[in-house]
């Protein structure tokens, strides 16, 4: 990953996750990557990857099951026209 100087890590790191929920790379209900599978996908620290799963709960993105893993958030569908 190509890194923005002047953007903090988490935050770019947090757009790209944000951005696989959103295209159900990470599909609703399925398990996100462990802390450390984050650090070694995108060579950050444990705390900012932390910091990523932290941000995405807060966002109602994700949520955690402690001892399971962060799991994707079921996100609400636009209501079907017709």
């Amino acid at each position: 990953m190509k890194w923005e100087p002047e953007v903090p890590r988490w935050r770019q790191v947090y757009a790209v996750m944000t951005e696989r929920i959103v295209d159900g790379t990470y599909e609703p209900g399925g398990r996100l990557p462990s802390g450390m599978a984050i650090c070694d996908e995108f060579d950050i620290s444990p705390v900012t990857a932390k910091r990523v799963l932290t941000e995405l709960r807060k966002a109602g993105l994700a949520y955690m099951q402690p001892g399971i893993g962060t799991f994707v958030t079921e996100l609400p569908q636009p209501p079907a026209e017709g």
